[in-house]
């Protein structure tokens, strides 16, 4: 009689420990998928977080490699994300500056040069651009960049990096510009809508800064399109400080835009 019962007895331990083992693998899986999940949804609020800050002072640099030859853009200004306006004076490489004002579906251009008089602002509809002016006016403004990543496909959580001196998370992945295009907010979605076919790829890797409030603090995109039947690698860098400084942007009247065709 006590061998059938010590059977029995192993019996039901062994199936109580396969369910054990089943139910931590199962909660194992499940915290890897949840993880997974809030890291793209991290991502994905970037932009709306920086509405919530309101304004902060922004840097960009931008490379462009082709044909052996690589230029690089500087620039510096400052944005409002709650009322989407934004100042840059972008460093041509020769020297040259180029003052740039972005509103929602528009890009002012003062200094554009090809015949157009210095006093003169030059104003672009960023929806005739075939690719939404994400690299065009020579910086991805940071409302464009945020909002791009709103279309992360996947992403991977790489810990803790120092940049410019602070302790950020630093996210690595891949943004689908079409996807970002449908999840965009306001004038951003048509002007996403327009990139999709302005690139030879609509996957688009980035690495991404963010501080412990969830703030975008730095953002690097790896773009490639198609120029003159040759392949253009851009990245594309832009970086977040000074939150809640005073940003004012003004823009041109009428009388200073200028109205004849630009080269």
């Amino acid at each position: 009689m006590r061998q059938p019962r010590r059977e029995r007895r192993n019996a039901m331990l062994r199936l109580l420990a396969a369910g054990l083992a089943l139910a931590v693998c199962g909660c194992s899986r499940t915290g890897a998928a949840a993880q997974r999940h809030d890291v793209r949804e991290i991502i994905r609020q970037a932009a709306d977080v920086l509405a919530a800050a309101g304004t902060s002072q922004a840097a960009t640099a931008m490379q462009m490699a082709s044909g052996g030859t690589r230029i690089t853009l500087h620039g510096e200004g400052g944005f409002d994300y709650g009322r989407r306006l934004g100042e840059l004076r972008i460093t041509l490489p020769e020297g040259r500056p180029v003052t740039e004002l972005f509103v929602p579906g528009e890009l002012y251009m003062k200094n554009r040069g090809a015949g157009v008089p210095p006093d003169k602002w030059v104003q672009v509809d960023v929806t005739t651009l075939a690719d939404g002016n994400l690299v065009t006016g020579g910086a991805t403004d940071p409302i464009t960049a945020a909002e791009l990543l709103r279309g992360v496909a996947h992403a991977a959580d790489l810990g803790e990096s120092e940049v410019n001196g602070e302790r950020l998370r630093h996210y690595r992945g891949v943004t689908d510009i079409a996807a970002a295009a449908e999840l965009a907010t306001g004038e951003w979605r048509e002007q996403l809508a327009v990139a999709v076919g302005g690139f030879t790829e609509r996957d688009v890797p980035f690495d991404a800064y963010f501080d412990e409030r969830g703030l975008l603090r730095e953002v690097r995109h790896q773009f490639s399109f198609a120029r003159g039947g040759e392949g253009v690698a851009v990245a594309s860098t832009v970086t977040l400080y000074d939150f809640g400084a005073p940003v004012r942007v003004v823009l041109p009247e009428p009388a200073e835009v200028y109205a004849g065709a630009v080269a």
